[in-house]
């Protein structure tokens, strides 16, 4: 197991130095100027001229590509240009929400996604394989932003159960808090849940006609018993790759959610940073990004090894 773990560390490194010259290269791309916001109304020639001097934006773009990835390794992701906050700070502000935020979804998708995919394989060819189906295309095709506006409109305008935005930190009240998050989680997991289901029915299908599985059928065995223990353990193998990978897309990929229901999380800083050119923030933030898509793939082929001990002498 520590040799895997080891393996892939040593591979993640060659990718994660060309996630960091990507994103150091596509920010160069971004239109406009921040330090001629930055410098104000009158935009004096000695102000911006300081603070080009101050970032090293007048360096070579070699040189600037080394200063930042040398600051980065110690830490140092910079200073955003607009609030004069440390990039890191920002990022431990956000990450905590967004975190929050995706895991709830990841629990509210695994929860529909698997146990429709399992009563849809094992009742394949019913009316509760074509609706479960019928469901899962719906969610994979409404996009989360016009979902997200109707259930602010049935469960906040109409019945009023639920806040309609915002977002009040655990610590304050836990209640509001999961009330907060609900919307917005069942947002993200509903379109979770449907490629989770479709992934899932397709992995028992092909389980259940395995020859043990038969055997274990002929034994006499409870056929709960042989669909939970013998054909779900097997076809969760290829569900916790897809479960990584969906959870670091939820990381990243929140954007619209979080801005339909004002979420303060990574979702809306990326957008505001893109918007406002805070070069310095948005590498931070697909930095961390990229580091947690790399962990969560090392997850997965950890839990892989630990649910197949096949594959442990692989």
């Amino acid at each position: 197991m520590l040799e895997l773990v080891v393996k892939r560390l040593v591979l993640s490194i060659p990718t994660l130095f060309l996630v960091t010259l990507m994103v150091f290269a596509l920010q160069k791309l971004l239109p406009g100027d921040p330090i001629t916001a930055m410098a104000g109304e009158e935009r004096d020639p000695e102000v911006i001229q300081m603070l080009r001097d101050k970032y090293h934006l007048d360096d070579p773009i070699p040189s600037q590509y080394f200063h930042w990835l040398g600051n980065a390794l110690r830490g140092d992701l910079g200073v955003s240009l607009r609030t004069q906050e440390p990039v890191m700070k920002l990022i431990a502000s956000k990450l905590p929400v967004t975190m929050e935020l995706s895991l709830l979804s990841m629990i509210i998708a695994l929860a529909i996604g698997i146990s429709m995919g399992v009563l849809a394989a094992v009742r394949k060819g019913t009316w509760v394989d074509y609706s479960a189906n019928i469901v899962a295309l719906s969610g994979i095709s409404i996009p989360n932003f016009w979902l997200g506006v109707l259930l602010i409109l049935v469960f906040s305008v109409k019945l009023q159960w639920l806040p309609a935005s915002g977002y009040v930190p655990f610590s304050e009240d836990p209640l509001q808090n999961l009330k907060t998050l609900l919307l917005p989680s069942l947002v993200l997991g509903t379109g979770l849940s449907a490629v989770l289901m479709r992934h899932t029915r397709a992995s028992m299908i092909a389980i259940m006609k395995a020859d043990y599985i038969r055997t274990a059928r002929a034994k006499g065995l409870l056929s709960k018993k042989v669909i939970l223990k013998h054909a779900l353990r097997n076809a969760l193998i290829p569900i916790v790759t897809l479960t990584t990978l969906l959870f670091g897309e939820l990381l990243g990929g929140a954007v619209l959610t979080e801005q339909v229901f004002t979420i303060p999380g990574f979702g809306k800083m990326i957008v505001d940073s893109v918007f406002n050119r805070d070069y310095a923030v948005v590498q931070g933030v697909v930095m961390v990004v990229a580091i947690g898509f790399l962990f969560l793939n090392l997850l997965a082929d950890v839990l892989y090894v630990l649910i197949n001990p096949r594959m442990r002498n692989a």
